[in-house]
């Protein structure tokens, strides 16, 4: 069939140019090509059906060459011999009149046919759709077939989703190669009329539409803004596609035709238009249209299409769009603000304080540039023809009166001079002297005598008086100077020229210097709303979304280049990332550290390891040096400070950390996250290391800074000791091989100028320690120095000698050095007791050389305490920190090195039994096996374990029995701690009182019996004491304790919970981190109190509200525990005791609520709030639980939950905020959709809670009116004072504070009937105590002490370890 068209298409040319063609010849050749068009376009009709069905059918594995693939290799052929064919004038066929329709949609037919085919859009067809384009193109162009493709494109657009991109194509190339604008406009209005609610309906025919404007703009921008105004009504239409497709093409059309500074008026206001909407859009209602503008700004900004202008207003929408509940806009947001830096057009360094100062200096001399304008233009220059139109009107009048009739004695003798210019002279010196009259008598006499002279030439007869003044004029502005007046004039008139110079140029100054004046606000104005979303993005690094974290991580890298200082706040922040459990996350901050820190610039490779060091060394100094140098300055001016001490929690033992922080500033320089920041930037040193990112020239040069044999100041030596003990952690012979000079160098004779820099030694020499629990099968020797070695030597005299110095760096080196002692000495405890002998003994002689006694010298350093009040504090504060150190890590050593050197030896010797028993023969195993218990218990594993406990019990008889008892050196300083402890008026100091209680809580770890006798004065003075550091390190010492004697401590736990009321901000977060951790590591149970880890969400203290957070979002990970805990956290929350606002109580449900996300657990806490309005006893608690039910979303099954418990709820439904709650809850389940069914019982529902409401009213109505029975009134609430809880108070009396009572246990309560109460409470499911103020507020006695506890079973013995 293509034969016989191509045949005939071949021979048309010249049967239309025959002039002779009879009418007969013409019909048959048109009869002939309508047969065989038709033919030929009904088989590409069926062709194309029958590829359709065998595509849908294909299996794609087992592809072979059938009927459709061959159509698919002849189908391009036939689409250009079709075009060809109508590429003739074929008019002439049809008598030169116009081509019928039918044989047009014929033709175009069959190429609509083709484009409907869904994989048309692969690449493999591209010559297929250039074929059907330039086949439409002849039909357009030759046969006026643009109405029918008009109607044709719209409807397949709305049909077929993808023809969109195929179209725009086609459209774009019709438009530009064709000449078809036209239809560029027929195509955008036809969409642009279509009703909105018709396409709100048909979401397929959206897309395709929304698809098509996209692409179209993209390819033609400038013929879619000729045609923009029909598409704009779609921006106020309920279709999200829609208005982000005109949105599109408004970004396309300001990027590629609106953009510049050449842009015509008309131009510049339409550019203006779109910003606008499109900056309206960005708080657009969709969340998918706030984020899709957000993206077109960014493209905007990347290609500085974005006026200067606009940069201010679109910023802030940024910024405020960072809040956004929407994931996707928050992420779009970030990456616009970087974009914003990026392309910024002001600086490469954005830093506030460095913008300010030239921002006021040039604003300063841009108003002095004003000032001296104003002053030069109070006087202005008044030109000549100024001052001839005001004096105008009286030189006329004098010249009037020379035509009046003179009097007698007027005339003035006035002779006119014998040349022009002396009389035009003489005139004008009469003008300025303001004689007007005799100038015009003079001038009136000098034109008749000079008549035709300039400047007196003029007609007499017709006016004179005119001729006057004019000549008058002439000669007062210098118009028509005379000959020999030459010079003066055009020294006036250089003048005038010089002085308009020079004012232009003041001008043209001043217009500059406010341009420039513009410009660094405008610079200032960004940083400052870069450094206000600073805050915003740092918090947002640890959100749910990775996606987002990334964002977050990647714009700080971006404003750490562009010099913002505030971005090393993320840059930190950013550090714990590097344990998150997802890849993404960990790379990312993997990355950012190296693009930070490892990608230094540099000629050569010492260079970029100078670059490297300076860059690493910055981050060490700015993150804990920098705190360490504030606080250097406070010490060395007497200002109060503590010792605050911050705790790595681990199962079996505890880590204290101890940090210096200023009194005076309110305790406000904590920082708990940065001991976590730290031991993070430390593991990715380590990681940098293991993989060799670190080069030996860095590592050179570190060792060259600590050394001194390169310049640096005295906190990059430490930052590079403490850079090499990181670096450590990945290669330990980095220290190892260079210990000698660590030694020599770090603790030589000097130290005592620089105690940091030697506590960073002994933590950089710390590394060299293996890890205490070795793994199972690694039976190794554990790496240990000798006892004499030069190490502890040097230590031991360090610590001696630095004891009697009033340093307050002298405390963090001690203990890092005792730590370090028995991490690697053999002997360790003989080495600190005589460290702790010298310094007893020094002791002891300062006070004798302070009494002027001299004591016998075997005198016990108990006696210290006698005479403890003529003892330098300080003297006293080093020593009982000192005892406090050495016997945690004694402990520490016994329960970790010793025993697990004892297991290695005992599964040695084990190892050497196994193998003396392989040797022997197989008869005799036989016997054995046949009646030997013990080859039976030791493959059951018998063995090791019992001699697991029999190893533990020694440890502990060490403990409970030898450490404390009167031959040990600890019992000679118990007394002086104890009396510290226990005489708060007689030792007032705050830093002697921080260290005793401190050292109180580490000898309190080494004995049960010692903890339990003494645990009623930890807690007394943790309630009572009036130093938050006191408060803040029992604290800690309590938490240390709950898990080394859980029994013990588990009845005091309610004075934990108290603690979170601190008044102090930083006791509460104290006592927020150690709680969080023993609940997370289930050594404290969770009860109801848990409620005042709930009120910190509200905390005004932004660390303390991060703190409570964690621990929820971390206790969400733990099964159903927030579930549980909800209705009691409820219910102890909405009781107006608790001090706990509405609004305030609504914050902390949002948040706790956000975790409920399981269906089950939804419906089950609907059922469990509804039943609690039963146990309401004020309008409060109703209002709460009400608000509550708001917060869950109702499924189906909710809803019959609700209806089912209808009863509960019914009575309160009178209260209108009550009301309101349950109305939000039916609007939004309506809203959410759903079977006709539920909207049936929705409806019933409504029906029910309106006539209960009305019910209530009309009843409550009633009562007001006339009943004699009144209105029960509502319990009365105890005033809040405020949003905030009620603080605990710190200064009670002695006789305010009772031990509470000991717990009742349940075998107890079922033999003892509890007395009825005396009024009706809210009891709590999850209570196992029953909590009460009183408990908090009166004085401990010994016989109240709790005795009974509960026991807490341990798996193992191990757990201990």
């Amino acid at each position: 069939m293509m034969r016989v068209v191509s045949h005939h298409s071949n021979e048309l040319p010249a049967i239309l140019g025959d002039s002779g063609l009879s009418h007969a010849d013409r019909t048959a050749h048109l009869n002939a090509l309508k047969m065989n068009c038709y033919l030929l376009t009904g088989l590409v009709d069926a062709f194309e059906m029958e590829t359709c069905k065998s595509g849908l059918l294909e299996n794609k594995k087992n592809r072979t060459k059938t009927s459709g693939s061959l159509w698919e290799e002849e189908r391009e052929p036939l689409l250009r011999l079709l075009t060809q064919l109508l590429q003739l004038d074929l008019h002439k066929l049809w008598g030169g009149s116009m081509v019928e329709e039918e044989f047009v949609s014929l033709m175009t037919g069959s190429c609509y046919r083709i484009l409907e085919n869904s994989s048309i859009g692969l690449q493999k067809y591209r010559a297929t759709r250039e074929a059907v384009t330039h086949l439409l193109a002849a039909a357009l162009v030759h046969y006026d077939h643009m109405f029918s493709a008009t109607l044709k494109i719209t409807q397949m657009l709305q049909h077929f989703e993808h023809v969109a991109p195929v179209f725009a194509q086609a459209v774009s190339l019709w438009a530009t190669e064709y000449g078809l604008k036209s239809l560029v406009g027929e195509l955008l209005r036809e969409i642009g009329q279509k009703c909105l609610q018709d396409l709100t309906r048909d979401a397929s025919g959206i897309k395709g539409y929304a698809t098509f404007i996209t692409e179209l703009a993209e390819q033609i921008p400038a013929l879619v803004l000729s045609n923009m105004s029909v598409l704009l009504r779609h921006l106020d239409g309920e279709s999200y596609m829609m208005r982000n497709a005109v949105l599109v093409a408004m970004a396309e059309v300001l990027v590629q035709v609106l953009n510049g500074d050449q842009l015509e008026e008309a131009a510049r206001g339409t550019r203006d238009q779109f910003l606008n909407m499109l900056q309206a859009h960005v708080c657009d209602i969709n969340g998918f249209v706030r984020s899709r503008v957000l993206q077109l700004f960014t493209r905007i900004v990347q290609c500085k299409a974005l006026p200067l202008t606009q940069f201010q207003s679109v910023v802030s929408l940024a910024v405020g769009r960072l809040r956004d509940k929407s994931v996707v806009v928050a992420k779009n947001a970030i990456q616009l603000l970087a974009a914003f830096l990026s392309n910024n057009p002001f600086s490469s360094k954005l830093s506030c304080t460095d913008l300010a100062e030239p921002l006021k200096k040039e604003v300063q001399k841009l108003q002095e540039m004003r000032d001296r304008d104003r002053s030069t233009a109070v006087a202005p220059v008044i030109t000549p023809e100024e001052e001839w139109e005001a004096m105008l009107p009286e030189v006329r009048a004098a010249t009037q009166q020379l035509f009046q009739p003179q009097q007698e004695g007027e005339e003035e003798v006035l002779e006119v001079e014998e040349t022009v210019e002396s009389t035009s002279e003489q005139i004008t010196r009469l003008l300025r002297k303001l004689n007007y009259k005799s100038a015009a008598r003079l001038t009136q006499k000098a034109l008749c005598r000079f008549q035709g002279k300039e400047p007196f030439s003029g007609p007499m007869e017709e006016n004179e008086e005119a001729a006057i003044l004019g000549v008058l004029k002439r000669l007062y502005t210098g118009s028509c100077p005379g000959e020999n007046s030459e010079d003066a004039p055009h020294g006036n008139s250089s003048l005038k020229t010089k002085e308009v110079v020079l004012e232009e140029q003041s001008q043209t100054e001043l217009v500059k210097q406010e341009m420039l004046v513009q410009y660094l606000q405008d610079a200032y104005n960004f940083s400052v709303k870069i450094t206000e979303a600073l805050s915003l993005i740092s918090k947002m690094m640890y959100e749910n979304c990775v996606s987002v974290v990334q964002e977050a991580i990647e714009f700080f890298v971006t404003v750490s280049q562009f010099g913002v200082p505030q971005a090393l706040v993320g840059v930190r922040r950013m550090l714990p990332l590097i344990w998150s459990r997802e890849p993404g996350i960990k790379e990312a901050v993997l990355n950012a550290y190296r693009r930070l820190y490892l990608s230094p610039s540099g000629d050569s490779e010492r260079a970029r390891a100078q670059g490297l060091v300076r860059s690493l060394s910055l981050i060490m100094v700015d993150a804990s040096l920098g705190t360490i140098q504030c606080l250097e300055e406070i010490v060395s001016t007497c200002l109060a400070w503590v010792w605050i001490v911050f705790v790595i929690l681990d199962v079996c033992y505890i880590k204290m950390v101890v940090i210096a922080v200023n009194v005076s500033a309110g305790l406000k320089s904590i920082l708990v996250p940065l001991p976590t920041c730290f031991i993070a930037f430390l593991f990715q040193i380590s990681e940098f290391v293991q993989k060799d990112e670190i080069k030996p020239a860095v590592i050179q040069l570190l060792w060259e800074r600590f050394t001194e044999k390169s310049q640096c100041s005295s906190l990059e030596r430490r930052a590079a000791v403490m850079l090499l003990g990181m670096m450590a952690r990945g290669k330990p012979e980095i220290i190892g091989s260079n210990l000698d000079v660590l030694v020599t160098v770090g603790l030589s004779e000097k130290v005592c100028e620089d105690y940091r820099l030697a506590q960073e030694v002994c933590n950089a020499i710390s590394k060299l320690a293996g890890n205490p629990k070795p793994a199972l099968g690694n039976n190794n020797t554990p790496f240990r120095l000798p006892q004499n070695h030069m190490l502890f030597g040097c230590l031991s005299k360090t610590v001696s000698k630095g004891f009697d110095q009033p340093s307050g760096h002298w405390i963090p080196f001690m203990e890092a050095a005792v730590m370090l002692i028995y991490q690697l000495a053999e002997g360790a405890e003989e080495i600190c007791a005589h460290i702790l002998q010298v310094c007893s003994q020094q002791a002891l002689e300062k006070l004798r050389e302070a009494d002027g006694q001299k004591a016998d010298p075997g005198v016990s350093p108990s006696r210290v305490s006698g005479g403890a009040s003529s003892l330098p504090t300080f003297l006293l504060t080093h020593l009982v920190s000192l005892v406090g150190q050495v016997a945690l890590q004694q402990v520490a050593h016994l329960e970790v090195s010793v025993s697990a050197e004892l297991r290695r030896r005992r599964i040695l010797r084990e190892e050497e039994k196994t193998k003396k028993r392989s040797d022997s023969s197989m008869r005799q195993k036989r016997l054995q096996s046949t009646g030997n218990e013990t080859t039976m218990e030791e493959e059951l594993g018998l063995v090791g374990a019992t001699a697991d406990d029999t190893e533990a019990e020694l440890i502990r008889n060490i403990c409970e029995k030898e450490l404390l008892d009167g031959k040990h050196l600890f019992s000679a300083f118990v007394p002086l701690v104890l009396k510290i402890c226990n005489n708060p008026g007689l030792y007032s100091d705050s830093v002697l009182s921080a260290a005793a209680a401190l050292s109180l809580g580490k000898l309190c770890m080494i004995s049960s019996d010692f903890c339990d006798s003494h645990l009623r004065l930890l807690f007394t003075m943790m309630e009572k004491s009036t130093l938050p550091g006191v408060r803040s390190n029992l604290i800690i010492a309590a938490g240390d304790l709950a898990i080394r004697f859980p029994n013990l401590v588990e009845p005091w736990t309610s004075h934990l919970y108290a603690r979170l009321r601190d008044p102090c901000p930083s006791v509460r977060q104290t006592a927020g981190l150690v709680m969080t951790h023993l609940i997370l590591k289930d050594m404290v149970k969770v009860k109801g109190q848990v409620s005042e880890m709930a009120a910190l969400l509200i905390d005004p203290e932004e660390a303390i509200m991060g703190v409570a957070q964690n621990f929820f979002s971390e206790l969400s990970n733990k099964g159903n525990a927030i579930y549980n805990l909800l209705p009691d956290i409820i219910s102890r929350l909405s009781d107006p005791n608790c001090g706990i606002e509405e609004e305030s109580f609504h914050i902390i449900m949002r948040h706790l609520f956000s975790y409920i996300t399981k269906d089950k657990q939804t419906e089950s806490l609907v059922e469990k709030l509804c039943q609690r309005f039963r146990t309401a006893r004020t309008e409060r608690q109703c209002r709460d639980l009400s608000h509550c039910l708001t917060l869950l979303p109702l499924s189906e099954r909710g809803l019959h939950k609700l209806q089912d418990n209808f009863d509960c709820f019914a009575d309160k439904l009178q209260d209108p905020a009550v009301y309101s709650c349950f109305q939000t809850v039916l609007v939004r389940f309506r809203r959410a959709g759903g079977k006709p069914e539920n909207k049936t019982l929705a409806e019933e529902l409504e029906q029910k809670l309106s006539a209960s409401h009305n019910r209530g009213l009309d009843s409550a109505e009633t009562c007001q009116e006339g009943s004699r029975t009144p209105m029960p009134e509502p319990a009365k609430q105890k005033p809040t004072g405020g949003s905030h809880r009620q603080p605990l108070s710190t200064a009670n009396r002695d006789d305010d504070f009772v031990t509470p009572q000991p717990r009742t246990f349940r075998n107890q309560k079922r033999a003892q009937k509890r007395p009825p109460p005396k009024k009706a409470v809210i009891t709590f499911s999850s209570d196992e105590e029953n909590s009460s103020e009183d408990e908090l507020s009166a004085e401990l006695r010994e016989e109240e002490t709790p005795t009974k506890t509960t026991p807490i079973t341990r798996s193992s013995a191990r757990r201990l370890r």
